[in-house]
């Protein structure tokens, strides 16, 4: 594969490219991705071209760029989201059903955790997670649940990458997080009251393969009251049953 002159191969560059891009810079110039890679203004101009016309990106009359249909069909053939989203759809809505608030799915992807599906009511509490987009996994009941399943030289790898103090009660302390790991997996589920905004509490049960491998994580994101966890926990764990049960069923009649 072809090299830069600063050893990087030009496919690593055009992931930069494409990294540039989040929820909340939808539409970006080349001197804004220029600028946010660290590229090259004359390597970016020809990546770009060739991204778009690969239909990885797509060029707007005002010359900014945003991501290509493409990209969303790629997406839409992965058989571990794209399988674990059909098979969680039905029980994810009657969670939502349930709670009237935010009800979603996530995934750990590195250090963060990836949220594949999110329901929300208008009138809901304040919610981070975006779908597409990432939250730091020690810092998300999504990301935590799932973290204490992992091996231990994981856990240390993701508490020695330190965590950001979103709000008073984000814990951030390594030896109270590795408690907090043993707890979650003790119990099987996590609740975080106001670790990323003080008005809301997450709740987090792990999505589990019918040979007990891990798949993601099923959270709630309700109000940071006095309400008791125990309710939304039973919700969440019955939807996860019922999750583990049509993924194993939807995955063994592709696999036929």
């Amino acid at each position: 594969m072809a090299r830069t002159s600063a050893g990087r191969s030009s496919l690593s560059r055009a992931v930069d490219l494409l990294d540039a891009f989040d929820s909340n810079s939808v539409f970006l110039t080349a001197t804004e991705i220029a600028q946010r890679t660290g590229s090259p203004v004359s390597t970016t101009h020809r990546l770009l071209g060739e991204l778009t016309s690969l239909g990885l990106l797509e060029r707007a009359p005002d010359r900014t760029y945003r991501l290509g249909a493409r990209i969303w069909e790629w997406s839409a053939r992965s058989p571990g989201a794209a399988g674990l989203r059909a098979a969680a759809l039905p029980h994810l809505q009657k969670v939502h059903h349930a709670v009237r608030q935010h009800a979603q799915i996530g995934i750990l992807s590195g250090r963060d955790v990836l949220f594949i599906e999110r329901l929300s009511a208008p009138d809901a509490v304040v919610n981070y997670s975006v779908i597409g987009q990432r939250l730091p996994a020690l810092a998300s009941s999504s990301g935590l649940v799932q973290l204490a399943w992992l091996p231990d030289r994981e856990q240390e790898a993701a508490l020695a990458a330190g965590l950001k103090q979103f709000t008073s009660m984000t814990v951030t302390d390594p030896a109270q997080i590795r408690r907090r790991l043993a707890e979650i997996r003790r119990t099987g589920h996590v609740v975080n009251d106001g670790f990323l905004h003080t008005a809301a509490r997450g709740i987090a049960v792990p999505l589990r393969g019918h040979q007990d491998d891990l798949l993601g994580a099923l959270s709630v994101i309700v109000p940071n009251d006095a309400a008791p966890a125990l309710p939304y926990v039973t919700l969440l764990q019955t939807a996860a049953a019922a999750i583990t049960r049509d993924y194993a069923t939807l995955t063994s009649g592709r696999r036929a």
